[in-house]
């Protein structure tokens, strides 16, 4: 038990807190000095960002069938499209810059927000599905948790991992979905956990 409880929280936590530790390094623009390393940092974030995905699914991993698919399809749907924004506006544009093809970064900009523009509104509808599954079950102690993943999955439509409100914003990810476990935990009679 304690070691399933260690995977989810590490599950949960790890790749946000992650996140909010590279947005210390993330330039804040791009610039031909930050070209390396914006284009560097994003080849990097590539497998990690996917991994947000998880908070939503470890709420729901106990709920009926089709609550559990829905959060997976949005999961999948926000994996795709923010992929595509890190793929673009991060390693396209910082090899542009690098390269000097300084007049095709703002085309690459603006295809990459159209497609994070799917992928985080997913995110986001994730997050309040999971959250809502978890108010259902735990009731009153599910509230904080909730609070805290709607919010920061409103504050990721816009935000990134930059520095202070992206990573914050991560921090809130990583908190909330903790919260949400533990109201869900304290809450629930021993049932066992359909997979």
């Amino acid at each position: 038990m304690r070691r399933r409880w260690a995977i989810e929280v590490l599950a949960v936590t790890g790749p946000p807190v992650l996140l909010a530790g590279l947005g210390l390094i993330h330039p804040s623009d791009l610039t031909d000095d930050s070209a390396a390393t914006w284009r560097n940092l994003h080849i990097a974030l590539l497998p990690i960002f996917p991994l947000l995905a998880l908070g939503p699914w470890i709420v729901v991993r106990r709920e009926h069938r089709l609550l559990r698919w829905a959060v997976v399809v949005l999961g999948f749907v926000y994996a795709i499209f923010y992929t595509a924004l890190d793929v673009l506006a991060g390693i396209g544009a910082g090899a542009l810059q690098a390269a000097g093809g300084h007049d095709w970064t703002s085309t690459l900009f603006h295809e990459a927000n159209d497609l994070a523009f799917y992928g985080v509104r997913a995110f986001l509808i994730a997050t309040s599905v999971a959250a809502a599954a978890a108010l259902g079950r735990a009731g009153a102690l599910a509230v904080p948790g909730a609070l805290l993943v709607v919010g920061a999955g409103w504050s990721f439509l816009n935000s990134h991992i930059y520095w202070p409100r992206g990573g914050l914003t991560m921090l809130a990810l990583a908190i909330g979905w903790v919260a949400l476990i533990l109201a869900q935990r304290f809450s629930r009679v021993d049932e066992p956990e359909r997979l």
